[in-house]
């Protein structure tokens, strides 16, 4: 049995709706009953609510047995439970499956839409659409985009493969090509690169460029004009976050609608009207299993906002 098969063994509560159960280690010193540490540790989710999954077993223990408002905390231990969501906003915009074969499974992702479940998205996610769509339970991302970035990004349905695919992006063996529009930089040569130091900013969410040995590199190359804003083609050869968005802002382009660079704006929430002009276009790499030369490329054009 390999590891990810193992691991899954020991999930006590199969994949619902194409969402795959969360798990908490009860901390060292925890005491008392089940409910009010749960209501205590997630204080966003009131004590109805846990009663309510409670009562239709969607949390367990290690073993898969039901826990109750009354079970006691056993510290150390680990509990079982689904997310739910008591409203999530449906995302207009769909996905694309480009390939698909027992290894993996291409996909051109649309602006807005998250990869994989995570704080007020759950079902409205690339991942969870997918489990659905597909009929594949089993399926992980092997790289990531922002929720704010289209186009193509990897999943792997098999088990066996994943690692071979997921050490090709570890070891920097896929070509990536984007493009972005942004305003013209006056005087800049192309191809121009950037290097620079990128590190965890403020807000949290965002990266910063500060002195030190460049740990990012992006080969930027202007390629044509769509009206006022010039059209991008961007090579990366590091993978930080946000690594795009920070060196053409840095260059004094930022990409157009970007809302967290070079400040950020406040939150637009549902607002589907400015999608950030930041497209995947390509990967290219050797297939770690058959050698040959694979091309995937994403079918959307930057300023087409078509679902």
């Amino acid at each position: 049995m390999g590891r990810q098969a193992a691991i899954n063994a020991l999930v006590p509560l199969p994949i619902m709706q194409g969402v795959a159960p969360s798990y908490l280690w009860l901390p060292q010193g925890s005491a008392g009953l089940m409910l009010d540490f749960l209501v205590t540790r997630f204080p966003d989710i009131g004590a109805d609510a846990w009663r309510s999954r409670m009562a239709r077993g969607h949390v367990v223990d290690g073993d898969g047995l039901p826990l109750a408002p009354a079970s006691p905390v056993r510290a150390g231990s680990r509990i079982w439970y689904y997310r739910e969501l008591d409203a999530e906003t449906p995302i207009p915009f769909y996905e694309r499956v480009l390939f698909q074969d027992e290894h993996l499974v291409v996909v051109d992702k649309p602006h807005f839409l998250p990869m994989a479940p995570a704080g007020r998205f759950l079902h409205e996610t690339l991942l969870v659409r997918l489990k659905l769509k597909l009929g594949i339970p089993d399926l992980v991302p092997i790289h990531r985009l922002d929720r704010e970035t289209a186009g193509v990004v990897l999943f792997s349905p098999n088990v066996g493969s994943r690692g071979a695919y997921q050490s090709l992006f570890q070891q920097r063996g896929v070509s990536k090509e984007y493009e972005a529009l942004a305003a013209p930089i006056d005087g800049l040569a192309y191809p121009h690169t950037r290097r620079s130091l990128m590190v965890e900013g403020t807000p949290f969410f965002r990266m910063q460029e500060v002195k030190g040995e460049p740990n990012s590199e992006t080969i930027v190359d202007m390629i044509g004009m769509r009206g006022e804003l010039a059209l991008y083609r961007l090579r990366p050869h590091t993978g930080r976050k946000h690594q795009l968005r920070v060196h053409m802002a840095a260059l004094g382009a930022p990409i157009h609608n970007d809302a967290f660079y070079p400040v950020a704006q406040p939150c637009r929430g549902d607002d589907f009207t400015r999608p950030l002009q930041l497209l995947a276009r390509s990967l290219e790499f050797l297939d770690p299993l058959s050698g040959a030369a694979r091309r995937f490329a994403s079918e959307r054009t930057l300023g087409d906002y078509k679902v």
